[in-house]
């Protein structure tokens, strides 16, 4: 019964953070529904801002009046809310996070404070680098491709087969349909789901690929990498970023060359950043005597030995 009390004393912490965990996970749940409402005010916008690469891409094709469908009655309420969701979390990560270092900050010395923090900061700012890239320049690239095997524009085709009106656009000349005999005439008409998701597919990929050197630098901080170490396995580094490319882009040289051109380049810049901190902490170490200043080489034999 001597065991008593300590069983009290081991439970009782533990209760306070499971206790500390849901206060937290709460106030987490609730800045991500408050998210998700003020996402939904302005979905339709960010909506019209991702399919902005499919308009102009259209556009260049020759389509003055680009024009996206939906075939069910729920679809494109279903697809404001999936826009909704993934910017409600991106408006209220900033709570999340800071719910999650609060959670977390109460067990950590301060030197470990001071070397997590920059990295909690930095992720969400490359995670938005990488989006970016991706939404300004892969997507625009990998429509292009896409869309040119279009044979005619789709308001031509809408015209040809009565689902748009000449009156609609009077400003544009319409050829008359012209009897064919070589088969069925294939054009675009884009549904905005599918083309969404190909949007938001490279924003994610990008985004956690952008995320490499923050991951790498945080491993190597741990002492889990090393610079020699990611120096030595390049190749296969080069290989997995080749595979990589050719599974989250279109099959395009171009496109797969971009990827692989700026993750390779953010791999390299990762080497460079832990070689840093590796320098940085032998130097901390060499300060507080933890390090010879004195090579081993230069000892004489006997001390060696």
């Amino acid at each position: 019964m001597a065991d008593a009390p300590d069983m009290d004393d081991s439970t009782a912490p533990l209760i306070e953070h499971l206790a500390e965990l849901r206060t937290r996970l709460i106030r987490s749940v609730m800045a991500f529904i408050v998210g998700i409402v003020l996402a939904f005010t302005v979905a339709e916008p960010i909506l019209q801002f991702l399919l902005g690469p499919i308009e102009e891409t259209l556009r260049d094709l020759g389509d003055p009046s680009p024009t996206m469908q939906y075939t069910s009655p729920q679809e494109y309420l279903f697809t404001l809310f999936r826009i909704s969701m993934v910017f409600g979390f991106a408006l209220a990560f900033p709570v999340i996070g800071f719910q999650m270092w609060r959670f977390v900050a109460p067990g950590l010395y301060r030197q470990e404070k001071n070397a997590f923090l920059p990295f909690l900061i930095a992720s969400p700012l490359m995670f938005f680098l990488g989006a970016s890239f991706a939404h300004f320049v892969v997507t625009p690239l990998a429509m292009a491709f896409f869309l040119g095997f279009a044979d005619v524009p789709s308001i031509i085709a809408g015209l040809m087969s009565g689902f748009v009106s000449p009156e609609t656009v009077p400003d544009v000349a319409i050829p008359a349909a012209p009897e064919t005999s070589d088969g069925i005439r294939i054009t675009f008409f884009g549904k905005v789901n599918e083309s969404l998701d190909i949007t938001l597919k490279f924003i994610m990929a990008f985004g956690l690929c952008f995320q490499l050197p923050v991951l790498l630098t945080l491993m190597g901080k741990a002492g889990l990498v090393s610079a020699e170490g990611l120096a030595n396995v390049r190749k296969y580094a080069m290989v997995g970023i080749l595979v990589l490319a050719a599974l989250v882009t279109p099959p395009d040289v171009i496109t797969q060359g971009i990827l692989f051109t700026v993750v390779y380049g953010l791999y390299e810049i990762s080497i460079f950043l832990v070689a840093r901190v590796e320098e940085k902490r032998e130097a901390k170490l060499r300060a507080e005597g933890y390090y010879d200043d004195e090579d081993e080489d230069d000892l004489p034999e006997e001390d060696v030995k």
